[in-house]
């Protein structure tokens, strides 16, 4: 076996590596946007006033955020069928990863409503809005804007934990290495490969959530 690096192994193998991209990036994507539904309702009960809500909303955030997202990963995956609820491996996946991700989102919102002052409430409350009008008026986009960065970094976060889904059989773009590597036996150039797809994936999240906080919030649309 050769040990020069072989560019016509990678060549050959792009098009399947590139269907596993693909595949990493729809986990992310759903994952982020399923957690951003749940880091929602979960900070909006941490902030709450009362306790019946606020107090399961700190469990939820201090159990997922403890627990290692693999370990999480199989408990779902192996612990669900067992009370009769049986789910492909690509949802297990999107499952374990939007609950792990929703408890980090939950906290990343909630240090943005903490950060804005008390007093554009109350005068929205004296105008006579309603409390969802302000939530979702006042509040909401303030917020987003304020956290972009920071769920940035999360959407990052979650396409490289993504790779934690071949443990249950998920094949993506690590999994899809894994299987051409153990028929080429050309280890370097395809983790490599993979390496550099997930480099590129991550700076693409990167310019376009830059690209759209700026063209949204900074264009006269949304201001904090």
């Amino acid at each position: 076996m050769s040990s020069a690096f072989e560019f016509e192994v990678v060549l050959t193998s792009l098009p399947t590596l590139l269907k596993g991209a693909g595949v990493t990036l729809g986990i992310s994507m759903a994952s982020i946007a399923l957690g951003l539904v749940v880091g929602m309702l979960v900070c909006l009960c941490r902030i709450s006033d009362r306790k019946l809500l606020s107090w399961p909303a700190a469990v939820f955030i201090s159990a997922l955020r403890g627990i290692p997202i693999l370990v999480l990963l199989l408990i779902v995956f192996y612990m669900l069928p067992l009370v009769g609820i049986g789910i492909p491996p690509i949802m297990a996946a999107i499952l374990s990863m939007s609950l792990n991700s929703g408890a980090f989102q939950a906290e990343i919102y909630r240090g943005g409503f903490l950060s804005i002052p008390r007093g554009q409430a109350e005068a929205a409350r004296a105008l006579g809005m309603s409390e969802s009008r302000i939530l979702w008026r006042i509040l909401i986009p303030q917020v987003m804007n304020k956290v972009a960065p920071s769920l940035t970094n999360e959407l990052i976060m979650l396409l490289k934990n993504s790779s934690l889904a071949s443990s249950i059989t998920v094949v993506e773009l690590l999994r899809t290495s894994q299987q051409i590597v153990s028929n080429t036996y050309r280890p370097t150039e395809l983790y490599l490969t993979a390496a550099l797809l997930y480099i590129l994936m991550s700076i693409a999240i990167s310019v376009v959530s830059d690209t759209a906080r700026r063209k949204f919030y900074h264009g006269g649309r949304v201001t904090a």
